[in-house]
């Protein structure tokens, strides 16, 4: 269509003097528009009141409903990074955001439907299916153009990609509650009107890194540098081809670092306004709620430029191993510091944003660590692959949480001791991300891609 020619990928290659340094603003655009998906937390109260209105009745959604909507998005997510990983290589990255733009405000829109009649289905459906495969395409449209264009700091690159997604809810989750306060009656709760409006402004904040991305020409390299002679082992100069890949066991081995990793991150992140409230009733409310998840988006975002820029330096395997080591014993200690032990708001938190920078820099330095793996060629329909593993962690995480939580109700723990042992779980998940880890090695010889194909 000569409309969207502009899409095309021969369209958005830079020209000579382009600076690379104007692609992070544009990867930015998107990821920090999808990543509004890490402030969900802050409509599970208010959609299990809608009928209601401030006060759940028998009709309205549970929060194990609500939080199907959120894992079906991350499910999602996955699985459309996979299908789609090896088509954005050829069609390049402005034609995969704008695909994302359009489908990230239409998941809001059919959501929009599903809160006017009541209609859980179109939730899952808006939110979770269409919505999370504009998270999808949009998660892993900028990261492998950014490494072609920092090949010297793929660390930094991969963290200038992504640590937009981590900081979403630092916009998203204000915006929606000043939108919903703003759009709020006697009688409308005002989550509907906010998802129709929150689905178009990110759709033009969106469209800024549609117009603006660039790839780099053919044979372009940063001026003065040359790949190093002598590195480590654990980085390769050789490419391996996506299905190879997918076939060796340094792949499955990195799916069950980011695996662990992610599902213990997730499972704060999913449920962190209701955690903290409820862990301190009566010291924290919604409002103080919702500034915990901004705080921990923040940390999410920030870990994720700190520590893929970290592990420039020190090594994506290391880097991870601090992920592990120290995770577990956070995890470990975090439900002593609530109401029925410390009773320490402040030292959780800590603990907390300690916690969601390194699940944000677990995210940022897994695309560089399958670079080191697999070389450049098809390092998003990789990425995209692995991707499956947050959609399996996506499931675990909310899952673990609210159903141990429940059953724990059940038996009857009160409301703040429900967490503690769901936070254990998650420490042993990371302990066998540590041995994963562990277990990496260099790729061998034999699925090498030949130079003369790549």
């Amino acid at each position: 269509m000569p409309l969207l020619s502009f899409l095309d990928r021969e369209k958005s290659v830079a020209q000579p003097g382009f600076s690379r340094w104007l692609v992070p603003p544009a990867a930015l655009a998107i990821h920090l528009s999808i990543g509004q998906a890490y402030a969900f937390s802050v409509f599970k109260i208010p959609l299990t009141q809608l009928l209601g209105v401030g006060k759940p009745l028998p009709q309205d959604w549970k929060q194990t409903q609500i939080a199907w909507i959120f894992s079906l998005a991350i499910v999602i997510l996955g699985l459309s990074a996979a299908t789609f990983g090896k088509w954005l290589e050829a069609a390049g990255p402005r034609k995969a955001m704008f695909a994302s733009a359009v489908c990230f405000a239409a998941g809001f829109y059919i959501s929009c439907l599903g809160v006017l009649s009541h209609q859980l289905w179109l939730l899952y459906l808006g939110y979770g299916v269409v919505g999370g495969t504009g998270l999808g395409l949009g998660y892993i449209s900028p990261v492998s153009t950014l490494i072609k264009w920092f090949p010297d700091r793929p660390g930094l690159a991969t963290g200038m990609a992504i640590m937009g997604f981590g900081g979403g809810a630092m916009i998203g989750s204000p915006l929606a509650i000043k939108l919903m306060a703003y759009f709020r009656t006697p009688t409308d709760l005002g989550v509907g009107k906010t998802f129709l409006v929150m689905g178009t402004l990110y759709f033009v904040f969106m469209m800024f890194g549609v117009f603006t991305v660039r790839v780099p020409r053919e044979g372009w390299k940063p001026e003065g540098w040359t790949p190093p002679a002598n590195q480590s082992a654990m980085i390769t100069t050789r490419n391996v081809e996506v299905n190879a890949a997918f076939a060796t066991p340094q792949f499955w081995l990195l799916w069950v670092v980011l695996c662990t990793n992610v599902t213990a991150g997730i499972g704060i992140i999913e449920q962190a306004s209701p955690m903290i409230q409820e862990l301190f009733k009566g010291r924290i409310g919604p409002i103080a709620a919702g500034g915990f998840v901004g705080l921990l988006s923040l940390f999410n975002m920030g870990g994720r430029f700190f520590w893929s820029s970290v592990s420039d330096y020190i090594g994506r395997k290391p880097t991870y191993f601090i992920f592990f080591a120290l995770g577990a014993l956070l995890y470990f200690f975090l439900p002593q510091t609530g109401a029925n032990h410390l009773n320490n708001v402040k030292l959780f938190v800590a603990i907390a944003a300690v916690l969601l920078s390194m699940y944000g820099g677990g995210f940022a330095t897994i695309p560089a660590y399958l670079r080191d793996m697999f070389g450049t060629h098809h390092v998003s329909a990789i990425h995209g692959r692995l991707l499956t593993a947050w959609s399996t962690a996506g499931v675990l995480g909310p899952v673990l949480v609210n159903y141990m939580r429940e059953y724990q109700l059940q038996h009857g723990a009160d409301k703040a001791s429900a967490y503690q042992g769901v936070l254990h779980v998650m420490a042993g998940l990371l302990v066998a991300g540590f041995i994963a880890n562990l277990l990496v090695r260099p790729v061998t010889e034999k699925h090498w891609l030949a130079e003369r194909n790549v």
